[in-house]
């Protein structure tokens, strides 16, 4: 295999492993209590419409 087919296979590689440890970087942010108090209070009036559409 040529060189430059070694490069982009070494590059893609590098890619994955960046994005991978990236991703693992991000899942321990936390969120503000503000920020989670208002993603409850949308969650609770998104359900209660939908029991509402539901019910007709």
């Amino acid at each position: 295999m040529p060189l430059i087919g070694w490069l982009f296979i070494l590059a893609a590689f590098a890619m994955v492993i960046g994005s991978l440890l990236l991703l693992r970087d991000t899942a321990n942010m936390k969120i503000p209590k503000e920020k989670m108090d208002k993603i409850r209070q949308r969650q609770k009036e998104t359900e209660r419409e939908d029991r509402d559409q539901d019910q007709w």
